[in-house]
């Protein structure tokens, strides 16, 4: 049994990694949130020490390893712009490292991270979902199977609605998200790099608070995309049928069904991570380099 730390846990996204920790038969030891709305909490680990304040949490974390019951893993479901100061964190604090999707904002912090892995002797691993999903892995084993030099046409398009709150939150800050592209779309494109290959050329024709588009070349596919969150986006058949999200991944013609089976890929990351089959951080950041140049019109 591992035992782990969380750092982020009142957001959208941190009862995912809590089912997981759970899931895979280890335990949360302690949680830091400066929001302390964390009921979730009690579905999960009702015993788990909670901080409100890092420092707090950064004390107990040292007291525990002087103790010599350390935390073995921190997971790491912060604000964006945090990622980077909280891997480095949980590193220096002896623990290896699961971190929420992006890993980091710039392409030069994930060299920064590389180097702080090879000092402590420990390891940080991000949540690259996708590729574990059965329809991904498969369109790749298509694509990898295809002649060499075929190169594919693809068009993806994600739209997820948010209300009036987003943008009063630290999602809708550039700075502290990354925008549009990298809080929807960074894992969108770690797929598409892991599937199609390096980059070649990348093309922005929109990028607002609400809305990104553009075209990616790849080695293997010339890529148009568009991310949005505004609902009046949304197609019609969609809203008639109630949803708020809509995501489609056509390959030359032929749809790539990838909508279900979202919900246990955070527990499936989890126990590769745990069984050493995790994706390192440098496989990050060619997904990294991609939304850094959407956001800086590179």
């Amino acid at each position: 049994m591992k035992r782990f730390a969380l750092i982020g846990a009142a957001g959208y996204i941190a009862p995912r990694h809590m089912k997981a920790i759970k899931d895979t038969g280890n335990t949360l030891v302690a949680a830091f949130d400066p929001y302390d709305g964390v009921g979730i909490m009690d579905n999960h680990f009702p015993d788990a020490d909670f901080f409100t304040e890092f420092e707090r949490f950064d004390r107990h974390i040292d007291k525990l390893r002087r103790e010599g019951n350390p935390i073995d893993i921190i997971s790491i479901c912060s604000p964006n712009y945090l990622h980077d100061a909280h891997i480095r964190f949980g590193l220096k604090s002896g623990c290896d490292v699961i971190c929420e999707k992006p890993l980091v904002l710039n392409p030069w912090n994930v060299d920064a991270i590389v180097d702080i892995e090879k000092e402590t002797g420990k390891s940080a691993f991000t949540i690259l979902q996708l590729r574990l999903h059965p329809s991904i892995i498969a369109l790749k084993h298509k694509v990898d199977s295809a002649p060499k030099n075929k190169v594919f046409d693809v068009d993806l398009k994600y739209m997820t609605s948010r209300g009036k709150w987003y943008h009063h939150s630290w999602k809708g800050d550039i700075d502290k998200s990354g925008g549009i592209a990298t809080n929807i779309g960074v894992h969108f494109f770690d797929m598409l790099t892991w599937i199609f290959g390096d980059i070649l050329e990348n093309k922005v024709h929109i990028h607002t608070r609400d809305t990104a588009a553009g075209y990616l070349h790849l080695e293997r596919a010339r890529i148009n995309w568009f991310l949005s969150i505004d609902y009046n986006q949304i197609p019609e058949e969609s809203k008639n049928a109630g949803k708020r999200t809509f995501r489609t991944l056509n390959m030359e013609g032929d749809e790539i069904e990838f909508s279900d089976g979202f919900t246990e890929l955070h527990t499936d990351s989890y126990r590769e991570i745990l069984n050493g089959n995790g994706f390192p951080v440098a496989v990050s950041k060619k997904a990294i380099e991609i939304v850094y140049g959407i956001r800086e019109g590179l």
